[in-house]
């Protein structure tokens, strides 16, 4: 049985109420969720409060909060996880602001937030952030895109596979195409917060 099919069965089963079936579960995608928080967080600024191991762990006990989740597939889990990822580290930057009173913002390498930039300047977490729930009204399924690749750490081809498995009609290309116009839009959007500040 393919991966994403036993996810999703174990799944289902820990939403009905079997415990062990969580269990199971942790032992598939701890591991995973361990290397995409270690990648995300490599690009970091040295001496970022916040690690690997304590990303994967927040999101963790998250996720055992969403046990009555009518949880659809692996893909479905992939989302959550990437959406949680994304509001755990955006208030963490926000504590560490709140505590430091306006002293050095959170910095991620713009690279890092899908390349946004060419130049390869850095970006605080809160303006893409912001940014980031401006373009998901207007565009959804490129946000999605974008949530998924940079909070969740998927690369191009699972992007695809995990949108489809989800019920997003879509193929390589055209995840690649929305991929290079939130680029360019997020871009333009962070450019034009940091101006104004």
């Amino acid at each position: 049985m393919p991966i994403s099919e036993g996810v999703t069965k174990l799944l289902m089963k820990w939403g009905d109420g079997d415990e062990s079936a969580f269990d199971q579960l942790t032992a598939i995608i701890y591991d995973d969720l361990r290397r995409l928080a270690a990648s995300y967080l490599r690009k970091e600024r040295p001496g970022h409060t916040l690690q690997a191991t304590a990303l994967v762990h927040e999101a963790y006990l998250q996720l055992l909060d969403m046990r009555q989740l009518d949880w659809k597939s692996r893909a479905h889990f992939v989302n959550v996880a990437a959406q949680m990822m994304r509001r755990i580290l955006v208030d963490h930057t926000r504590q560490q602001m709140a505590q430091k009173r306006g002293g050095g913002l959170f910095k991620v390498p713009l690279s890092r937030a899908e390349g946004v930039a060419e130049n390869q300047d850095d970006v605080d977490l809160i303006a893409l952030d912001e940014a980031l729930s401006i373009f998901a009204k207007r565009f959804p399924r490129q946000a999605r895109v974008v949530e998924l690749h940079f909070f969740g750490g998927l690369q191009l081809d699972e992007l695809t596979t995990v949108l489809k498995e989800s019920g997003v009609e879509t193929s390589h290309r055209t995840t690649e195409r929305d991929l290079r116009f939130a680029r360019a839009w997020l871009h333009q959007a962070v450019s034009n917060a940091a101006t104004v500040s």
